[in-house]
């Protein structure tokens, strides 16, 4: 496999790589985990820090949109889930960006280039959620589209990366259906419910395709992750299996998936499908999207206003060492 990438990608050949590279990529190939004190390429490093880090900030950033709805859940019962949801994410974050710092960067430079952009994070966080159908429509498509991207990561070739998706993944399984209910509950409801629930799909379905980055063909980053297992399935393969997955989901609901040009392709088992609007996708990404602003003005405040916190829990911190050595010191 990883020839037939060199021959379409470019990459280097097995003849071009120095020894280290070899039987590194040797490892690779027979499914070893890379532990953060194994030797490694620095451009896996690097990938791996990229990808920890804006999964870690998608986390994060993704707290904003549904935290907005926690007070205005129409039941105790919405409130108390959808609370627990958002503690689940920002747990997700925690786990990932611990992953990122056995890396060798800290949690403080990942912040640091996410408030300035030199960071991302998924695309989906930046548009707005209108009604509290869209809380179904973020748990049901956004988190099902998530789950489809993350699983494979279990699988994935650095250890502390994988195993902090076996538990992620978990969690990420009771969003989905967190959110499919809600849109049961709204699909099944009233012609009022029903018609929220349709405008909200409308809405998230293209977005939510987007999730799995851009097409194969244009994707800069794919190849090599994939012949380093840091990813496992191409783009195009997942958004594919996420289409197959939901549609027949909306069809239970009774719901219309907004795509004229979805049909069942017998001959691929899966369905044909329209690609998102590209050009909106980078937009969204370079900045420009509905919510981008709002968002990360969100978290620098919430970074700076917690800075005494940290500062305290720093000093603290430092006071407990020193009182641990000092019998140590005593003694000598």
């Amino acid at each position: 496999m990883y020839a037939q990438m060199v021959k379409s990608e470019g990459m280097k050949s097995r003849e071009e790589m120095s020894p280290e590279e070899q039987a590194f990529q040797d490892r690779i190939d027979r499914g070893e985990k890379i532990e953060p004190k194994d030797w490694m390429p620095e451009g896996y490093r690097k990938t791996l820090v990229r990808q920890i880090g804006q999964h870690a900030h998608s986390e994060i950033v993704g707290q904003l949109p549904e935290g907005n709805w926690i007070t205005r859940a129409p039941s105790l019962e919405r409130k108390a889930i959808l609370l627990a949801k958002v503690q689940d994410e920002a747990g997700h974050g925690l786990y990932l960006y611990s992953a990122a710092e056995t890396l060798g960067v800290s949690r403080d430079d990942l912040m640091e280039k996410l408030h300035d952009g030199r960071m991302k994070y998924s695309s989906i966080f930046n548009y707005p959620t209108l009604n509290w159908a869209d809380m179904g429509a973020v748990g049901w498509l956004v988190d099902g589209a998530a789950i489809m991207n993350q699983v494979p990561l279990q699988r994935t070739s650095f250890g502390p990366y994988s195993r902090a998706m076996i538990r992620i993944c978990k969690e990420e399984s009771f969003h989905q259906r967190q959110g499919y209910s809600i849109m049961m509950k709204m699909a099944f409801g009233t012609p009022e419910q029903k018609e929220m629930a349709q405008d909200a799909l409308n809405r998230f379905w293209y977005p939510s395709l987007m999730m799995f980055g851009p097409s194969d063909k244009d994707s800069v980053h794919s190849a090599q992750s994939m012949a380093w297992k840091i990813k496992i399935n191409t783009n195009d393969e997942l958004r594919q299996k996420f289409v197959d997955q939901t549609v027949p989901q909306a069809k239970y609901l009774g719901l219309s998936i907004p795509d004229e040009n979805l049909a069942w392709n017998e001959e691929k088992g899966g369905y044909d499908f329209s690609e998102p609007d590209w050009s909106e996708f980078f937009e969204v990404i370079k900045g420009n999207g509905p919510c981008n602003r709002e968002r990360i003005e969100a978290r620098r405040k919430a970074w700076y206003d917690g800075e005494w916190f940290r500062d305290g829990l720093a000093a603290h911190g430092e006071k407990e060492a020193r009182r641990a050595k000092a019998p140590v010191a005593a003694a000598e």
